[in-house]
């Protein structure tokens, strides 16, 4: 499964329904799960963004969906950034440059 990095901010909208139902949080998390992904970490954080979220998906088609469907919904902007892991990234570092 490929890991992305999901960068997400409450609406105005997003944050009265997690003020009245913080519960939320774990409920959608199960959601992304029907459509297909799964949270390995999540981490509510100050700053520009209000929270960020490590997600596996089979797919950059999966995980645009789930973006799309998440963000659809009015109560938060989303940015999702495919990740590699470092092991990895050593890995294609140390491979022979693609031939063009």
């Amino acid at each position: 499964m490929a890991s992305y990095i999901m960068l997400s901010t409450l609406t105005d909208e997003g944050r009265k329904t997690l003020k009245s139902r913080p519960e939320r949080l774990q409920e959608v998390n199960k959601e992304l799960e029907e459509m297909g992904g799964r949270v390995t970490y999540q981490f509510a954080t100050l700053g520009g963004y209000d929270f960020v979220n490590v997600i596996e998906a089979p797919s950059n088609e999966v995980m645009a969906r789930i973006s799309m469907e998440l963000g659809a919904r009015g109560t938060i902007k989303i940015v999702t950034l495919p990740a590699v892991s470092i092991d990895e990234f050593v890995t294609l570092m140390s491979a022979a440059p693609p031939k063009t």
